[in-house]
């Protein structure tokens, strides 16, 4: 297996910025091949036709990004093919917030968000929820008609807050972004710690690199990602189980990753779920 150096990886994920949503397709296509991901090659089935009661909750008169579309059909969409890697649902078409059915769990936007001008529209386009719809993402209706809008995320903030919190640069970045959150923990050999001392938190930001991307919210965590050869660094400063999670193409790269940390694995080290 070639080693792949994923302190390298905020200047891919940079070049893919300046080139378009095209060039992240392509980065979330090779990065998925690079954790074991291949696509199964199954026809999908047709996608069911929303009834009328999840119908109530679009607003028909709002375009959908181009890069929505464009990702349902890619044919690497390992979402799409493999559902149960990402314990999220999809909805498709967006549904807005506030709901009119009632059943979204997340509002609009507030009049002085930083996210929208002070005449447009406040709601938010759900396209993506956690698997028990604790957290919600989506773009602002006044985005709808971008190509490949920035995403948000219905969450606290730094200060305990609770509300829309930027999540991904794009559309296309967050999907990007979502297979790297899901992905390595599969595909990959896993370790961590429950708690980082300070001295392994400076060597984590020392040795190793910021992949680039936002931190990701989920379930109270603020995740930050870091990389190294053959490795993805997960340093949670929010409320996950662990403080670090560590994820690695091979056994041996988690290995050479607790001497360069200077620590052992509290439990272990898990081999892949998937192959």
């Amino acid at each position: 297996m070639t080693e792949i150096d994923y302190a390298l990886f905020a200047d891919r994920l940079a070049s893919a910025r300046r080139q378009g949503t095209a060039a992240r397709w392509e980065l979330l296509r090779e990065f998925q091949h690079e954790w074991g991901y291949r696509p199964s090659g199954r026809t999908r089935a047709a996608d069911d036709e929303p009834d009328e009661e999840q119908l109530e909750g679009v607003d028909p008169s709002l375009p959908v990004p181009a890069a929505l579309t464009q990702w349902w059909e890619l044919p690497y969409n390992s979402f799409a093919d493999r559902p149960g890697l990402y314990w999220t649902h999809a909805d498709l078409p967006p549904t807005v917030r506030p709901d009119p059915t009632g059943y979204g769990a997340s509002g609009g936007l507030p009049r002085d968000n930083p996210h929208t001008g002070p005449d447009e529209d406040l709601r938010m386009c759900v396209f993506m929820a956690e698997y028990q719809y604790c957290n919600e993402w989506g773009y602002p209706a006044a985005h709808s008609a971008l190509p490949d809008p920035a995403v948000l995320v219905a969450a606290q903030d730094d200060e305990g807050g609770d509300g829309w919190q930027p999540q991904s640069h794009s559309l296309s970045e967050f999907v990007l972004h979502l297979a790297v959150n899901r992905l390595p923990a599969s595909f990959g050999w896993t370790a961590g710690l429950y708690e980082v001392s300070p001295a392994t938190d400076e060597l984590l930001r020392t040795r190793l690199r910021p992949t680039g991307l936002l931190p990701w919210r989920e379930l109270g965590s603020r995740s930050v990602y870091f990389g190294g050869p053959d490795v993805l660094v997960c340093r949670d400063t929010g409320l996950g189980d662990r403080e670090l999670s560590a994820f690695g193409r091979t056994r041996e790269a988690l290995d050479r990753l607790a001497v360069t940390l200077g620590v052992s694995w509290e439990d272990g080290v898990g081999e892949p779920e998937e192959s």
